[in-house]
């Protein structure tokens, strides 16, 4: 790069070449944030700014009717999350939702790894055919497989029926207290598999061969091998699929909304739902306060996934 030094000063300036090349840089800045713009405006107003807002009506006690006069609402801080844990139906839907979450995701789980093993070593023909058969309820709409359940969870319906024939009086799922919760689950790890499945049989395909083919000579036999070789290797693929489901799980919301709203006596009520009826019957600042208590709580869970299976050096 030439130096000279301006006359009469002995001060060093760069030659004149150096000023295109700095031109043309700042140009291709500017384009870029011009090629950028959009979406940062974009994700500004319809991201940024309703979940600052949505975190700030959280410690108000914003309502329908404050929507006319603004100035009206009046900032009441934590107590807007105390009284919502003094809400009895709130602490009902976070209960259900921590029923539904523990139950669910652990029973999904195993079911998935276990197709997935299955596709893996145990299933060579119609390998494919599984694997559709398996994922296609994820891409069905959560609607229409809710409203087929539903029939199917009836006195007289499909499951009923089998469980009569094998002599077994199954119960009204949908309208007990007891069993609805549970219909629930078995709808969504019937739903829910499908995507773990797929999850764990890439992990699976991506174990090398020679290490399990070390273990089995030194003697480990099939169960020695799949615990303390497979479930090792596989910890990144299980930590995945938990973060996915739990994310699912702890917002569920279409299977309780078209199947049972939310009842019978609020048995399947989830936090997601209690939201939705807190919007709907006009109370912002409550329903922002439960929404961000969910998000707490996606957020704490995944941080104890994360420390669960995180890989051992």
């Amino acid at each position: 790069m030439a130096v000279t030094r301006a006359a009469g000063t002995g001060a060093p300036s760069r030659s004149a070449g150096d000023d295109p090349g700095r031109a043309r840089r700042r140009r291709m800045t500017a384009v870029a944030y011009l090629f950028a713009l959009p979406f940062v405006l974009s994700f500004a107003v319809f991201m940024v700014f309703p979940l600052v807002s949505s975190f700030v009506m959280s410690f108000t006690d914003f309502r329908n009717s404050d929507i006319e006069n603004p100035l009206a609402v009046e900032f009441v801080a934590v107590d807007q999350y105390v009284r919502l844990f003094e809400n009895q139906q709130f602490v009902r839907s976070l209960l259900n939702t921590v029923y539904f979450v523990a139950a669910g995701i652990p029973l999904t789980m195993i079911v998935a790894l276990a197709l997935a093993v299955a596709l893996n070593n145990g299933i060579t023909r119609f390998r494919t055919a599984f694997r559709v058969g398996f994922y296609a309820p994820v891409i069905t709409s959560i609607v229409a497989v809710a409203v087929v359940w539903r029939f199917i969870l009836q006195p007289d319906g499909l499951l009923n029926t089998v469980l009569g024939a094998l002599g077994v009086h199954g119960p009204d799922w949908l309208n007990d207290p007891l069993w609805s919760m549970p219909a629930m689950i078995l709808m969504a790890v019937w739903r829910n598999m499908g995507t773990l499945m797929i999850i764990f049989l890439a992990g699976l395909q991506g174990i090398p061969a020679n290490v399990l083919e070390a273990a089995s000579a030194d003697g480990a036999g099939a169960w020695q091998r799949f615990a303390r070789v497979t479930l090792p290797m596989l910890r990144p693929t299980l930590l995945l699929g938990a973060v996915l489901l739990s994310v699912g799980f702890l917002q569920f919301f279409e299977e309780p909304f078209v199947m049972t709203k939310g009842g019978p006596l609020d048995s399947t009520l989830s936090i997601s739902y209690f939201t939705y009826n807190q919007f709907g019957f006009g109370n912002y600042g409550t329903a922002s306060a439960a929404s961000y208590v969910l998000f707490v709580a996606i957020a704490l869970l995944s941080v104890v996934q994360f420390r669960a299976f995180r890989t051992k050096e």
